[in-house]
């Protein structure tokens, strides 16, 4: 993955979901949850919490205390304090928020373009930069942060006067580096009510979270071993491995992140937590726009709710549109990354969409001209697929080291497409091998394929119902050979080789 610019380090941490650390501190902290008084439970997921967090640096934890100290004062002033003057305390929390997040994430961005400008113009720029450690997760709890505050200031959520229950809702383990990121309307109720043990409820849970171990250990894992190969030399490669490189990482990011989010809300959900949706089928949407409702769920409705709609959203004139959706998708890529990269990618979906509000007159009499609308699934399986195409043609931008590797990508994923096509058909043992495999044999692609497969038909049918209820309503037998199919499934085709793919969003 394509690193913040400057000298900011990302290092182990040993609290990975896929890690056996985890699962002893997930049954430990679970076992512990049901058996110990309703009362002291909060406290008790406060502390594991905190555990889980200082697995990566401890003293980090001193930089979270600050922002919620700082929020969570700052909202009981904003429900005090009149109307006229409330207004200060929101812009104090946000702006102190932003501001930690600024140093640690984007200081040293800023400073080197800050740095490469100031020597293109001979300037004397004195300011260097800082060798920090990015804290991890610190972009997503920020956010969930000031939507507790922004909240309050309109009037959604009442301040919370309980300093370890509002900690807890920023620090809550199962979401607290890589989301969903929670609303507090949803969340911090959740923290009063009393849960007891209830085997359905703990069983689909744990359906869930293995299903995200399959998505990220076998799919997502296996990918990146490809995909980093091609990725991380691109020049050394043409047409064909660049082409599946590009499909495979179009697949990883979503079972890596996915994957994530179905084990945090398994996690959440067998001690009685609902967080909310993250991702629901992205890759079957008709259009950019229905991609991104579906999409980084969480983080899509927080631009749109703080962001988009408070710049007036869609009900202005057209111009002023347009730079809603713009700016709206610029913040978005610079919120993933303190890189050109990142940024270059949130413009270009950006620009998609803009496209799509220009053209959307000019495309729909097009279909009717040429009676694509008489074809109904036909129509929609073209339009899926083109929304796959631009997507995936983003995720180029994504993925890459540098800007200059994503144009040269771009510029010769389909140079040379002929001349590959030959070598192929041409010479069957060694082109096949070089030119596909990458040299890891002639099963390779297969056994990278065959996962994604078979996720992409559990999506299809449970297009109507979750097959986690489907499958519970199957005879034992049938329920534990499916369960059973999925541990070998992970045990046999997981990628373990080496140290512990860490979650790509955890550098976010």
């Amino acid at each position: 993955m394509s690193q913040p610019s400057g000298t900011y380090h990302l290092i182990a941490f040993h609290m990975l979901f896929n890690s056996l650390d985890f699962i002893f501190f997930f049954v430990v902290v679970t076992s512990l949850y049901f058996a110990v008084p309703h009362k002291f439970r909060w406290f008790l997921l406060l502390a594991a919490s905190c555990y889980f967090y200082m697995a990566f640096i401890p003293v980090y934890i001193l930089i979270l205390l600050a922002m919620i100290l700082i929020d969570y004062f700052a909202a009981i002033k904003i429900e005090e304090t009149e109307s006229k003057k409330k207004k200060r305390y929101l812009v104090f929390s946000i702006i102190s928020t932003c501001l930690v997040l600024f140093v640690f994430k984007y200081f040293n961005f800023f400073n080197a373009n800050m740095t490469s400008m100031a020597k293109f113009f001979h300037w004397n720029y004195p300011i260097n930069t800082l060798n920090i450690i990015l804290p991890i997760g610190l972009s997503f709890h920020t956010f969930q942060s000031l939507s507790y505050v922004i909240e309050v200031y309109r009037g959604n959520q009442k301040a919370e006067r309980n300093f370890g229950i509002y900690s807890l809702y920023v620090m809550f383990y199962p979401q607290l580096v890589a989301g969903p990121i929670e609303r507090p309307q949803n969340l911090l109720v959740q923290f009063r009510e009393k849960h007891t043990f209830d085997y359905v409820r703990v069983t689909d849970g744990l359906k869930l979270i293995a299903w995200g171990m399959f998505k990220k250990v076998v799919i997502a894992d296996r990918l990146a071993v490809y995909v980093n190969q091609v990725y991380g030399h691109p020049h050394n490669y043409s047409s064909f491995p660049l082409i599946i490189a590009t499909l495979f990482f179009t697949y990883q990011i979503y079972c890596d992140f996915s994957g994530y989010s179905d084990i945090a809300i398994g996690s959440a959900q067998v001690m009685g937590f609902r967080l909310v949706q993250n991702f629901n089928r992205p890759y079957f949407s008709k259009s950019i726009s229905e991609f991104w409702q579906r999409w980084h769920i969480s983080l899509s409705t927080w631009f749109k709710d703080y962001l988009y709609i408070s710049m007036g959203g869609n009900r202005v004139s057209k111009w002023r549109l347009y730079f809603n959706l713009f700016i709206t998708f610029l913040i978005g890529g610079l919120w993933h990354g303190a890189n050109w990269t990142f940024i270059f990618w949130g413009v270009l979906n950006g620009f998609y969409l803009i496209f799509a509000v220009v053209t959307k007159k000019v495309r729909n009499t097009i279909n009717v001209l040429l009676g694509i609308t008489r074809f109904p699934v036909l129509h929609k399986f073209f339009q899926v697929c083109t929304t796959f195409t631009l997507i995936a043609i983003g995720w180029i931008f994504f993925r890459a080291d540098t800007i200059h590797d994503a144009f040269y990508i771009l510029k010769h994923i389909f140079i040379g497409f002929g001349h590959d096509l030959q070598a192929v058909v041409a010479n069957e043992n060694n082109a096949r091998l070089s030119l596909i495999y990458l040299s890891k044999g002639k099963f390779a692609l297969l056994v990278f394929l065959l996962p994604v497969i078979v996720m992409e038909m559990v999506y299809l049918f449970q297009r109507g119902r979750k097959i986690r209820e489907f499958v519970a309503q199957r005879p034992v037998w049938i329920r534990w050979s499916a369960y059973y199919l999925l541990i070998m499934a992970m045990l046999v085709f997981g990628q373990y080789a080496g140290e512990k793919q860490q979650f790509i969003y955890f550098q976010f």
